[in-house]
C-alpha cells in the first residue's frame, strides 16, 4: 500500500523539484580496481595504456554530464598511488610492490585529468580487506606478509584485517590521513565491506577468537557482536574527525548495504542482516552524522514489493537526522532495454523528490555505463543537462 501511495506522491512532486537543487546534484560513478573490474582492464598494462583507459573513462563520464568519479585506490591493503605505507597494487602492475613502468602516480594523474574537465575525484578505500582471491601476487612486499600479525586468513582466498585491533585502526587511518594530506582529492569513500560477508569464510565465525578473549577479560564485555560493532563505530568516527582536521573541505562518504536490518522499513523482509553479519551500524552513522554523505546501495526497482526503491530511500531520509547528503547507489545492470531507461530516469526523479538536501546518485558501476552508451546520451540530454 505504501508503495502505491509513494507513486502518487512522487508524480505530484515531479513538478515541485527545485531547479537549484538539481544544478548542484551529485552525479557519480564507481570505478572499481579490485579484480580489474573497471580500471585498469587487466594487471600489468604499460603506463601509456593505463592512462588511455583512464582518459576514456573520464571522457565518458563527462559525456554523460557526471560530475564525480569514485575511484578505488586501495582495493586490498595496497595502493594505486605512491605510498610508503602499503605496496603498489597487483591489480595495477601485475606484481605486488612493483611500480608502474614507465613510472607515474595514477592517483595524481586521475585527479589532474578529472579536474581539467570539471569532474571531482573521490578516493575509494577498503579499510579491512587485506587480500582478494584474484590477487595472484603474494610476495614479501604484500601487506599480508608485511602486516602478518594483524591479517587473518579466511576461506576461498580472502585475507582480512581484524577490525578490533588498534594496529588495524591505526593502519587504515594512517592511509586515509596520508591521502588527504598529499593529494588534492575531493572525497574519501568507503563501501559496504566492514567485517566480511559470511560467505567469504564459508559461513563460519570470523576468526577473531584471540582478540575477543583478550578484550573480554580486559574490558569485561560479554557481547561479541556489540564488541565488533563498537570497533567499527570507533573507526568510522575517527576517520571523519581526522579528515576534518586535515582538510575540512574534503568529503567523507560511506556506501552501506541498502537495508540496515530486516524489517527496516517494514516491507524489507530480507534474511541478510548487515548489523549482525558485517557489524555495520549504518543507521547510527547516519543518525549521528559521522560522514558527509551516505550512498546506501539501493539496487532494487521501484515496483519491487519487498525492497521498493522509493520506500527504501524514504527510510534512509527519515533517519538522516543531521541532514547529511543522501546520494543512493543504483545498479543499471538490473534492467534491460527500454526498461532500463525508464527505471533509471524514474529513480533519478524520485531522489530529487524525496531527498531534502542537494540530491544525487551513484551508478554501479562504470562497466554498466560503458556497456550501455545510449543511456549516457539520454542522461546528458534529458536528465543531467
Amino acid at each position: 500500500m505504501r508503495v502505491v501511495l509513494l507513486f502518487f506522491t512522487i508524480n505530484f512532486l515531479y513538478s515541485q523539484v527545485d531547479n537549484t537543487k538539481v544544478q548542484n546534484e551529485f552525479r557519480a560513478v564507481w570505478v572499481a580496481s579490485v579484480a580489474n573490474i573497471s580500471w585498469p582492464s587487466q594487471p600489468g598494462l604499460d603506463s601509456k595504456t593505463q592512462k588511455e583507459e583512464a582518459i576514456q573513462i573520464i571522457e565518458n563520464a563527462k559525456k554523460g554530464n557526471l560530475n564525480t568519479i569514485i575511484l578505488q585506490v586501495r582495493p586490498q591493503s595496497d595502493a594505486l598511488y605512491e605510498s610508503k605505507i602499503e605496496p603498489w597494487s597487483y591489480f595495477l602492475t601485475g606484481e605486488s610492490g612493483l611500480p608502474p613502468n614507465p613510472y607515474y602516480d595514477p592517483l595524481s594523474f586521475w585527479i589532474e585529468e578529472c579536474h581539467k574537465r570539471g569532474i571531482k575525484l573521490h578516493a575509494w578505500l577498503n579499510p579491512y580487506r587485506a587480500s582478494h582471491p584474484t590477487n595472484k601476487s603474494i610476495n614479501e612486499s604484500s601487506s599480508i606478509k608485511r602486516y602478518s600479525d594483524i591479517a587473518l586468513e579466511l576461506k576461498n582466498g580472502y585475507w582480512w584485517y581484524d577490525p578490533s585491533l588498534d594496529q588495524v585502526k591505526k593502519l587504515s587511518l594512517d592511509v586515509v590521513k596520508d591521502i588527504v594530506s598529499r593529494y588534492n582529492v575531493d572525497g574519501i569513500h568507503f563501501d559496504d565491506y566492514f567485517y566480511p560477508y559470511p560467505s567469504y569464510n564459508d559461513n563460519e565465525e570470523f576468526p577473531d577468537h584471540i582478540s575477543w578473549e583478550k578484550s573480554r577479560k580486559s574490558i569485561l564485555i560479554n557481547d561479541r557482536k556489540n564488541w565488533r560493532r563498537k570497533s567499527v563505530n570507533t573507526f568510522i568516527k575517527s576517520v571523519y574527525k581526522e579528515i576534518k582536521k586535515i582538510k575540512p573541505e574534503v568529503l567523507f562518504g560511506i556506501s552501506p548495504f541498502g537495508i540496515w536490518r530486516p524489517g527496516n522499513p517494514e516491507i524489507a523482509t530480507t534474511t541478510f542482516d548487515q548489523y549482525d553479519m558485517l557489524f555495520a551500524d549504518a543507521r547510527k552513522w547516519i543518525r549521528r552524522g559521522w560522514a558527509d554523505y551516505f550512498s546506501p546501495q539501493l539496487y532494487w526497482s521501484i515496483a519491487n514489493e519487498k525492497y521498493s526503491f522509493p520506500v527504501m530511500l524514504d527510510w534512509w531520509e527519515s533517519n538522516n537526522k543531521k541532514n547529511r547528503y543522501l546520494w543512493p547507489g543504483i545498479r543499471l545492470s538490473n534492467y534491460k532495454g527500454e526498461e532500463q531507461i525508464k527505471e533509471v530516469s524514474n529513480q533519478i526523479m524520485i531522489v530529487r523528490s524525496i531527498v531534502k538536501k542537494n540530491p544525487g546518485i551513484v551508478f554501479w558501476s562504470y562497466n554498466d555505463l560503458k556497456n550501455n552508451p545510449g543511456i549516457l546520451e539520454i542522461l546528458s540530454n534529458q536528465y543531467f543537462k
